[in-house]
């Protein structure tokens, strides 16, 4: 069982900046896969950016070249640092931990990110 808090959301202006970190407990293995998905109100959950524990990251076209995200490996936790927001980019934003074998796909509860005027 792996349990997954994230903390880092809230209300920004558009331009701004939030950071986003997700900690892992539990049962953690280093062929992990862990990234952050978000969704809006009425659309599908999608990719944000997901890291491999070698650092090799990926990232949805929408936020390629203003989301960074990283990992620190000895304490389980993953940042998204994500810059020039937009309004666009309001979302729910969950924490995902994925493990192929043996097989894990955890979720956290979610943080809100809004970004208004």
């Amino acid at each position: 069982q792996v349990q997954l808090v994230e903390s880092g959301g809230g209300l920004v202006q558009p331009g701004g900046s939030l950071r986003l970190s997700c900690t892992a407990s539990g049962t953690i293995f280093n062929s992990n896969l862990m990234g952050w998905y978000r969704q809006a109100p009425g659309k599908q959950r999608e990719l944000v950016a997901t890291i491999r524990y070698s650092g090799d990251a990926n990232y949805g076209d929408s936020v390629k070249g203003r989301f960074t995200i990283s990992r620190d490996n000895a304490k389980n936790t993953v940042i998204l640092q994500m810059n020039s927001l937009q309004p666009e980019d309001t979302a729910v934003y969950y924490c995902n931990v994925f493990n192929v074998l043996p097989r894990q796909d955890f979720w956290g509860q979610g943080t809100q990110v809004t970004v208004s005027s």
